[in-house]
């Protein structure tokens, strides 16, 4: 009596392959239990895979929730960056897609990340990774919006004051407390007036 065959080999994941199903992983985790219960070995646990594996991705806790933000930050990037692209050069078409895009992205996300947020404010190190991409954010924001501002563009108080806003009303929506629409409307009468704000006023 001849043996059954062996089974296949488990195929192994190429370290990209493994990182994203690692940070797939612990998006569905949080979204499940909440970032409480996000641990190095909690990972592991749900991915099937051994703790020195985890470790060797993200090292600490601290690294897992900063690569959890910066995959939502890449996306959310490359999604207004899309958007921007195939928008009309006006200041409303602009406006709209910072405004819409920002609020869906951050609802998308639903409850996920508002726990990677908390975290990422209760660590010196973790806040400032969240700063850096804030930073880059507000960049792009005013090289966006430069065409239709004055010479000396959008000040940079303008622009934290509008991010602040756009944190602020995405949570909302997030929360249930206004619709995403009302937050996009809200959002997108900022962009536009803080950009007409500063034009020098009509002779």
């Amino acid at each position: 009596m001849t043996s059954p065959p062996d089974p296949a080999p488990r195929r192994r994941l190429s370290k990209d392959a493994r990182q994203r199903q690692l940070i797939d992983v612990s998006w569905a985790l949080i979204r499940d239990e909440g970032t409480d219960a996000l641990t190095l070995g909690r990972l592991a646990e749900q991915a099937g895979v051994s703790k020195p594996v985890v470790y060797d991705h993200f090292g600490t806790r601290n690294g897992l929730l900063a690569a959890l933000y910066q995959d939502f930050d890449q996306r959310q990037t490359a999604i207004i960056d899309d958007a921007i692209a195939a928008s009309k050069p006006t200041l409303q078409d602009k406006a709209d897609v910072i405004a819409s895009r920002y609020v869906e992205c951050v609802s998308a996300q639903g409850r996920e990340i508002p726990g990677v947020l908390a975290a990422l404010n209760g660590s010196p190190e973790l806040a400032a990774v969240k700063t850096q991409y804030q930073h880059a954010f507000i960049r792009k924001c005013q090289d966006i919006l430069a065409p239709f501002a004055g010479s000396q563009g959008v000040s940079l108080a303008s622009l934290w004051g509008m991010l602040g806003a756009a944190d602020a009303l995405s949570q909302a929506a997030v929360a249930g407390e206004i619709t995403q629409q009302a937050a996009r409307d809200e959002l997108f009468r900022i962009i536009v007036d803080m950009v007409k704000h500063a034009r020098p006023p009509d002779k």
